[in-house]
């Protein structure tokens, strides 16, 4: 009967190890999985922007490729994509222009 207890327990304390290291998994791969949600949002955002107020040509998909790539090598890119989205916000293109030129510089031309 000792050695059955021993067992029930052990396998108690093995599940919920196994749970709380699955609890952790998630939780970690959600936080890194949001920051690049946000980070192709940024660029997405951004870059459509540009689309929409410099150049129809402009083609998005290749700046938001540049832009995500970047971010993803160099976290001053990701802060610059942020900001100007930030920036650029409900902004007319003129106003946008002038008001977030700097920040906006590394993702678009």
């Amino acid at each position: 009967m000792r050695k059955t207890l021993l067992t029930k327990e052990l396998k108690a304390t093995l599940l919920a190890a196994s749970f709380m290291a699955a609890i952790v998994t998630t939780a970690t791969t959600l936080a890194n999985g949001c920051g690049t949600a946000d980070e192709i949002f940024d660029c997405q955002s951004v870059c459509t922007r540009y689309h929409d107020c410099y150049d129809s040509g402009y083609d998005v998909d290749a700046c938001r490729q540049r832009c995500r790539t970047a971010s993803e090598n160099n976290p001053s890119v990701r802060q610059d994509a942020d900001q100007c989205e930030a920036c650029i916000g409900d902004k007319s293109c003129l106003s946008a222009t002038f008001n977030c030129g700097a920040s906006c510089s590394t993702i678009v031309p």
